[in-house]
């Protein structure tokens, strides 16, 4: 029984590392996204088109 909650105990404190190198490596792709994302919706607010029955998609 010891070693079946040992072997959990590792396993999860595995999962955390793995998890935390992830958001760690991911985190400046996150924020850049977000800069972009307000980059261009303040863009959208300032710019003079205010036609909003067009579709840029």
């Amino acid at each position: 029984m010891f070693w079946k909650v040992l072997g959990v105990i590792i396993a999860v404190w595995i999962a955390v590392i793995v998890l935390g190198a992830i958001v760690k490596a991911l985190f400046p792709l996150l924020a850049l996204a977000v800069v972009g994302t307000a980059a261009y919706f303040l863009f959208r607010a300032i710019s003079g088109d205010r036609d909003s029955a067009k579709s840029t998609f």
